[in-house]
């Protein structure tokens, strides 16, 4: 729906840069600790078990709290929750840096998760409120869109060269000044906006504290299945626990007067279709950067800057993919594009599953990387697409939240199940983890369960979307494009 008329902020450029800003560091932080994973490790005396909490620390509370970080800031003021959410972001960031043990820094990182759950909608939602509909705001968020992707490519690379000249602790500080920064200069920039009076001002926490906390629960049980047993009653106990809490978040959504996630909302069959397609590709994509980080540092012995420039040549494949498959989804239909980029992703994975104790850079890595690259350009584009396909303009931005949080969530389990699996391996050879050859053993098993997530991927993709109600949706979307792109 449009903006009342007003005169445009002669300053909304500025702000821009602002908003940008801040969304880099948050993309940025998804992946800039991948290659510094290694150096924490040690320096941190991590187990190999816990290490895949300082992903996931983020991921999950970042997942669990987006909608209602949206919510807020609609409701509250979008300058100030934004404000808010950059100042908890760079607290978190600094206590992370300072971290003196693995406790520290876990939680640390799910202090992070927080403020990006506030940062990223409030910014996003100041974006479209900022700029008029049409022409102006296309190419707003389309800068907005290409500096988070950057954020993501640039992570790996930042995250060698801090790692290798600074110290690992520098992945974290680097945001600090940033954050700040952005924080000061926001209230000169940038104007305070919120959601209609009409809309009542209804917050659903409970429901975003019990959903976060059934999946942390679960992914903890998870983990520590190994250790215990998967018989044990603190196995079975923590899945029960698990399965209340996401039950009661279902009965919380059901009865709430303003619910995160409406289950009506999930009677959609192909917008639900495409947030269970999410948590597939990030549950075997988002694992992949973790193992490769690891297996580059702990097996082929890279340093952390020789291990981000290894990554250039994947990110670049995913930019240049991801801009094809925009291209590809216009000519031959979502639903191919979506099916081709996660066959893609479950031979790179299934590539990878074949990595070697005395491999090398480019027999072993390069190569899948670069069918994994395309795989991911070319699901995380129709997926996104099929995301918002059919829903009124009214549950855009709950559709558009939903599949992020899916994403999130995704990735999260799939590290969790993955680094689990790789980690039973490891452990029942000789030397454990601290064997090169036992540690490939165990990344080999999990690459080859991510791309067996994927290839599930394929099956789902093929029976629940429809290829008719996708392509009626991309030309309701695209007309509705072209009606906000002309003169007023």
């Amino acid at each position: 729906m449009s903006q009342p008329l007003s005169p445009p902020d002669p300053k909304r450029w500025i702000a821009l840069v602002l908003l940008c800003a801040a969304q880099f560091m948050v993309v940025l932080d998804a992946s800039i600790v991948n290659v510094a994973l290694p150096s924490i490790q040690t320096d941190l005396n991590f187990s190999q078990e816990n290490l895949q909490w300082v992903v996931n620390a983020y991921t999950l509370v970042f997942g669990g709290f987006l909608l209602l970080g949206g919510r807020t800031a609609d409701l509250l003021g979008r300058r100030r929750l934004f404000i808010i959410g950059l100042g908890l972001f760079s607290l978190a960031s600094l206590l992370g840096g300072l971290a003196a043990n693995e406790g520290q820094l876990i939680a640390a990182r799910a202090l992070q998760g927080l403020g990006a759950a506030i940062i990223s909608p409030a910014a996003l939602s100041i974006v479209t409120t900022t700029f008029a509909e049409g022409s102006e705001r296309n190419k707003a968020l389309g800068i907005w869109g290409a500096i988070a992707g950057l954020g993501g490519a640039a992570g790996v690379l930042l995250g060698g060269m801090l790692t290798e000249w600074a110290g690992w602790e520098w992945v974290l500080f680097v945001n600090v000044p940033i954050g700040i920064a952005a924080a000061v200069f926001t209230p000169r920039f940038v104007r305070e906006s919120r959601a209609s009076e009409r809309e009542g001002r209804h917050f659903d926490a409970l429901g975003a504290v019990t959903i976060t906390a059934g999946l942390v629960l679960l992914v903890f049980t998870l983990v520590k299945a190994e250790d215990v047993g998967w018989d044990s009653a603190r196995t079975i106990g923590g899945l029960a626990g698990s399965a209340a809490l996401i039950g009661l978040f279902v009965l919380i959504e059901a009865r709430s007067r303003s619910p995160l996630a409406p289950l009506a909302f999930f009677r959609q069959r192909t917008p639900t279709s495409a947030n269970v397609l999410s948590v597939l590709i990030a549950a075997s994509l988002f694992s992949m950067f973790f193992f490769i980080s690891l297996y580059l540092q702990r097996v082929l012995g890279f340093s952390a800057l020789e291990a981000g420039l290894a990554y250039l040549p994947l990110a670049g494949t995913i930019v240049i993919s991801a801009g094809v498959a925009s291209q590809a989804v216009e000519r031959i239909g979502v639903k191919p594009a979506l099916v081709f980029g996660l066959s893609a992703i479950a031979v790179g994975l299934a590539w990878f599953s074949q990595v070697d104790a005395d491999g090398s850079y480019v027999s072993d890595v390069l190569g899948p990387s670069i069918v994994a690259a395309i795989g991911l350009g070319f699901s995380f584009v129709p997926v996104t697409i099929a995301a918002v396909a059919g829903v009124s303009d009214d549950e855009a931005g709950l559709a558009s939240g939903l599949v992020n949080t899916s994403q999130q969530v995704g990735g999260a389990l799939g590290l969790a199940v993955l680094a689990t699996i790789a980690n039973s391996t490891t452990n029942g050879l000789p030397g454990g983890a601290q064997n090169p050859a036992a540690l490939t053993e165990g990344f080999q098993d999990a690459f080859l369960v991510g791309s067996g997530f994927a290839l599930v991927g394929v099956v789902l993709a093929l029976v629940l979307l429809r290829h008719r109600e996708l392509r009626e949706a991309q030309r309701e979307l695209a007309a509705r494009e072209q009606a906000a792109a002309a003169p007023a």
